[in-house]
Parts: structure tokens; C-alpha cells; sequence
């Protein structure tokens, strides 16, 4: 991540607490199956974000630990978890390559829609060093490489781009995505059993405000890249979502994808 500088999600925090949609249940419960979690050892969700993922195994481990590059993401996972009175949670700055000597062994570790940020190669051998034996990853994404966007997610991306161009920026440089599959780069990693898994589809409504929040809690559009175009631009998204619905509500199918390996 750090090749993309330090601002990279600068000024999401907030959005990105309030408007990310949230991991659904079937997530947790293939989870807690998968890895047999019973309340003991140590779960590390690295790529945290404000740690909605993190907190939801709270019954299901003795601590568990959030890491994240960005400092204002942390803010807002510290302030969820007291609001959700979550004490056996730390939150820890840094990457992994910085922190891995001293976060101990963990039973799981989750990064769910934060890999392609990372070094996988290096990131993946330090955290099989972190696992117990016993224990495995989760890579976890919202993608769906069969299904087709909507016609509202369609204008969506046509206004972003419209204000912000064709390619997508991401901190102070354009992305580049990875060029290889999740699944072959953890398989030439040393972890074992390495299987992929699509879990069902749930449907998820979206509003207007609900689609220009989501947009503001990421990288590539995030409300500082307008800059004074901003409130044109949130005019021009609307009145392009209104053509779609006149009502101003959206549906989406999100499958939850998870690739899942074993140290031995």
C-alpha cells in the first residue's frame, strides 16, 4: 500500500464506517464452521478498516487484533468498539512487515477486500510465520466475476469517470490491479488446503445518499479528488440516478467470495 503514498484513503474514515455494507451473517457462521472457532485463541483482521468484520467475531475469540495503515481508519474502529463495549480489541497502525515481530500467533487471520493493496508474496510468508498450526487465512471480497452491473451502477461509473476520468486514481498514483488470480498466488504461498468459495448472494438496498457515501469511503472517488466540482457532481450522479428509479432506490445481488487456506 505504501507505494501508493500516505493518503490513500484519506478523509473515508467516516463514510467508510457508515456506508460500506456490511458483512452478512452467512459470512460469519462459514467462517466459525470452516476454522471450528470455539471462543479460544487470536484473531488478526489485517487491512481493518474501521473494523465492522473484526468486531463481529468478538464472541468468538479470546482477543482479537485490527491492523491498518491509516490512522483515521483506527479512530473510527477505536470509537465502534467502545460503542459497542468491545474490550479484549486492539487496534495496531502499520503493515505487517513493521508489526509481525511482535503480534504473536493467531488462530485466524481475515484481510477481506484489502489484498490487492498489499505485497501478497511477502505478506502471505509473514503471516504463515503468525498462525498457528492449527490454524488458516480468510481472503475475503464482494466479487462476482459473473455478474453484470446494473443499469444504475452503470451511471454511476460513467458520472465518476465523466468527473474524474478514465483511469482509476488511488492515492498519488493510478491503480494497477494484481495480475494474478488470489487463489494462485496463496496456492505458490506455503499454505495448504487452499479453497475458494462463493457464499449465496444477498440482496442489498441502496439510496441515493447510501450510493454517494459508498462512493466517498474509497479510494478512487473519494470527496477531497473533486475539489471544487464537488457539489456538481453530486447534482449530476443524482439527477443520472433519478433517470434510472425516480424513486431514489436501487437493489444489488452481493455474493461474498472467500478464499481459504490452512497452515497445515
Amino acid at each position: 500500500m505504501s507505494e501508493y503514498g500516505a493518503e490513500l484513503f484519506k478523509g473515508t474514515a467516516w463514510y467508510y464506517s457508515r456506508y460500506r455494507p456490511l458483512y452478512p451473517s452467512s459470512l460469519i457462521r462459514f467462517l466459525v464452521n470452516k476454522f471450528s472457532l470455539n471462543g479460544e485463541g487470536r484473531l488478526l483482521d489485517l487491512g481493518c478498516g474501521t473494523g465492522q468484520l473484526a468486531l463481529r467475531f468478538n464472541d468468538w475469540f479470546e482477543e482479537t487484533i485490527g491492523v491498518d495503515t491509516e490512522p483515521e481508519m483506527l479512530d473510527e474502529a477505536n470509537r465502534l468498539s467502545n460503542a459497542n463495549r468491545v474490550d479484549d480489541v486492539r487496534w495496531l497502525q502499520g503493515r505487517a512487515e513493521e508489526l509481525a515481530a511482535e503480534w504473536g500467533s493467531f488462530r485466524l487471520i481475515t484481510i477481506a477486500k484489502a489484498f490487492h493493496w498489499m505485497d501478497r508474496e511477502s505478506t502471505l510468508e509473514i503471516l504463515y510465520n503468525s498462525t498457528e498450526e492449527n490454524g488458516g487465512i480468510a481472503i475475503i471480497d464482494n466479487f462476482n466475476k459473473i455478474q453484470k452491473s446494473s443499469n444504475w451502477q452503470l451511471k454511476v461509473n460513467e458520472t465518476v469517470k465523466r468527473w474524474l476520468g478514465d483511469e482509476r486514481k488511488a492515492g498519488n498514483r493510478i491503480y494497477t490491479p494484481p495480475k494474478e488470480r488470489y487463489e494462485d498466488t496463496v496456492a505458490n504461498s506455503r499454505f495448504k488446503a487452499v479453497e475458494s468459495h462463493v457464499l449465496p448472494s444477498y440482496s442489498y438496498t441502496w439510496t441515493i445518499d447510501s450510493i454517494l457515501g459508498n462512493l466517498y469511503s474509497s479510494s478512487f472517488a473519494s470527496k477531497r479528488l473533486f475539489g471544487d466540482n464537488l457539489e456538481r457532481f453530486e447534482h449530476d450522479l443524482k439527477s443520472a440516478l433519478l433517470d434510472v428509479d425516480s424513486a431514489g432506490v436501487f437493489t444489488e445481488e452481493l455474493a461474498v467470495s472467500v478464499i481459504t487456506a490452512m497452515k497445515k
